[in-house]
């Protein structure tokens, strides 16, 4: 079950041709150093850690004496949920402020907008200047490199690969004597069947917060040949793409959990795990907090989200790890930056269920004897390897303000959901505000 991430959604420029080949003249540098690096050659610096508190951070954070020990380093962590975490980092930056060393990012999301504010440190010049010799740099997914690197600056290093999928209860569909759905029209057969069977339970359950929501809302959308973008102009009116946000917002509205526009992974891994919905469609990123306990391990089934009249285009994406540009202590957020997304640590992320975007770890022997002891992590690496091969990393729209754009998105669909506009007018007033926002400079 190798697998190249999002390669053919993310081909690699010319920029990225150009960082790839000084990782791999850096990593060939280190082993010709390898007698110079030393780990304890910041020992006494302490460094700040801006984390999202999520599956990822948690698998790092359970490791983080043995950076201190490794380094001499201390570090200083700073954890908040992901809106939080944003806020968090918003100020700092635009404050130039250097309380905050190292923090998580989503290059799909916020790579642009950072990027040309300045706010990433380029760790070209930190990775040729002090690398571990066995950090194995060509071992990195490419696409999420490349997908890191703006204008030649080398922003972040993947921690993960992920997508949303769609987990569901073999134990419910049994009684009900539903099918797991074959295509996107499926779904809300399906879910009809489920409420009509069994009204205690959610038949449907994904993301309808607003800056949140077009993590999974696109897929529906590239899956129903819909788009964000055509000629240069916002396309959320088009037939294909308000086909998208009717079928989305239809499905929470009718068959998705109260409060749904307040919902995010937290929520929606909450309700799954407790046994109170029978469809999830969320991140793969989700997988180990949605089986903790256990209680899930032998009544779930994962698929990607099936297929719409353009067939299967799934998100795929990944958190990283970047060096703050206001960072006193660079060198030293560095090596936390080498430590956590080394070979060693991502093959302990891996058997906390963080899909690895380093391919010798997807074939390590402890990793496929994890993923052969339960038949629901097997089918979780397998729709994993569908979106890595499948997928693109465009949620929202690709411009400098990507974030400001999916609040847009989220409130087009909302506005649906709540009745308060048509598909029509909701695509329209969504159109009129995201064209301000690509005519912006």
């Amino acid at each position: 079950m190798s697998y190249t991430v999002a390669s053919r959604a993310a081909p690699v420029s010319k920029a990225g041709i150009l960082g790839l080949a000084l990782l791999l003249t850096c990593s060939s540098a280190s082993l010709v150093h390898a007698q110079t690096f030393d780990w304890k050659a910041h020992k006494g610096e302490t460094i700040e850690f801006l984390a999202n508190n999520n599956p990822v951070s948690t698998a790092i954070l359970k490791y983080k004496d043995d950076f201190t020990k490794l380094t001499g380093i201390k570090l200083k962590v700073d954890s908040y949920q992901e809106q939080q975490m944003r806020q968090r980092l918003l100020t700092v930056m635009n404050a130039h402020s250097n309380e905050v060393d190292v923090f998580m990012t989503l290059p799909s999301r916020e790579g642009m907008q950072f990027a040309a504010a300045g706010w990433y440190a380029d760790l070209n010049p930190l990775v040729k200047k002090e690398t571990s010799p066995d950090y194995d740099f060509p071992d990195l997914s490419p696409a999420l490199v490349n997908a890191a690197t703006f204008n030649g600056v080398f922003t972040g290093i993947p921690l993960n690969i992920e997508g949303p999928l769609l987990y569901y209860r073999t134990d419910i569909f049994a009684k009900c004597k539903a099918e797991p759905p074959k295509t996107i029209g499926d779904i809300a057969k399906v879910a009809k069947t489920i409420k009509s069977c069994d009204s205690s339970i959610t038949p449907f359950a994904t993301r309808g917060l607003k800056p949140a929501l077009p993590y999974t809302f696109s897929v529906f959308l590239h899956n129903m040949g819909g788009s964000y973008m055509k000629d240069g102009k916002s396309n959320l009116c088009s037939a294909e793409s308000k086909k998208a946000l009717s079928t989305y917002a239809d499905l929470i509205k009718n068959y998705g959990p109260a409060g749904v526009v307040n919902y995010s992974f937290y929520q929606l891994s909450a309700l799954y795990r407790a046994g109170r919905s029978a469809m999830s469609f969320e991140s793969s990123n989700e997988f180990p907090s949605i089986m903790q306990g256990g209680a899930r391990l032998k009544d779930t089934a994962i698929i990607p989200l099936p297929p719409g009249d353009a067939g299967s285009h799934p998100t795929a994406i990944g958190w990283a790890l970047a060096v703050s540009k206001f960072s006193s202590h660079p060198d030293a957020a560095w090596y936390f930056v080498q430590w956590a997304t080394s070979p060693k640590m991502q093959a302990r992320m891996a058997l906390e269920g963080i899909a690895p975007p380093r391919n010798s770890v997807s074939q390590d022997p402890s990793y496929r004897k994890w993923l052969d002891q339960a038949p629901v992590r097997k089918q979780w690496q397998e729709a994993i390897d569908h979106l890595a091969k499948e997928g693109t990393s465009e949620v929202g729209y690709p411009i400098v303000q990507n974030p400001q754009s999916r609040e847009f998105i989220g409130q087009a669909v909302d506005s649906i959901l709540l009745g308060t506009n048509t598909v029509d007018q909701a695509c329209a007033a969504a159109d009129e505000k995201l064209n301000a926002l690509i005519n912006q400079k």
